[in-house]
């Protein structure tokens, strides 16, 4: 009997925290507006609205970091006709053309910019780098990535949230040969 009650409250334990956590994950990511690090200017969350983001934390001095760019380098390729963008967040403190080296030599294609602290605070402190949020198209934090991700799952996490435009049954139009169908379907009933 107290092996069924044990199962039971555990059970309902677990349920309760993937609410929880369920529930955390789903916050909105944080407004913000930061510089380019390739030319300064002013970049804002708000650009990138409607896109699914992969929002990752970096510095130039990593070296998983820089294992990972490649492959971020492939998704914003493969993938940003669909709406998706990365966003590269640099924690070079006030090293932009540190950064920029890193943009050009490495030829990122996707925006880069420079973190500030205010920034790390609203995604909920970054502990460890790299460090990626993946923000669905409605602006929500949905995962987060702690250390380096192998390409293959964070693509195939971000193709799972892409929005898929839902294909639209176009009507038949109306020729000599539908009418026919039309009125012969008509006659038969």
């Amino acid at each position: 009997m107290n092996s069924i009650v044990t199962k039971k409250i555990f059970v309902v334990c677990t349920l309760i925290l993937l609410a929880l956590s369920s529930h955390a994950m789903a916050t909105p990511m944080p407004d913000f507006t930061l510089p380019s690090a390739v030319d300064g200017k002013d970049i804002s969350s708000k650009d990138f609205k409607g896109k699914v983001l992969l929002v990752t934390f970096f510095a130039t001095w990593c070296p998983p970091c820089r294992q990972e760019i490649p492959s971020l380098i492939q998704l914003q390729k493969d993938l940003a006709a669909k709406g998706f963008s990365v966003l590269g967040l640099s924690l070079d403190e006030g090293d932009a053309d540190l950064v920029n080296e890193l943009v050009e030599q490495d030829k990122i294609n996707y925006p880069v910019l420079m973190a500030d602290n205010e920034v790390v605070t609203g995604f909920g402190g970054v502990t460890g780098i790299p460090t990626s949020f993946l923000i669905s198209h409605e602006g929500k934090m949905v995962r987060t990535y702690a250390g380096y991700v192998p390409h293959e799952l964070l693509k195939e996490d971000i193709e799972k949230i892409i929005p898929h435009e839902e294909k639209k049954i176009e009507k038949p139009k109306k020729t000599k040969e539908t009418a026919k169908i039309v009125k012969t379907d008509k006659v038969s009933k």
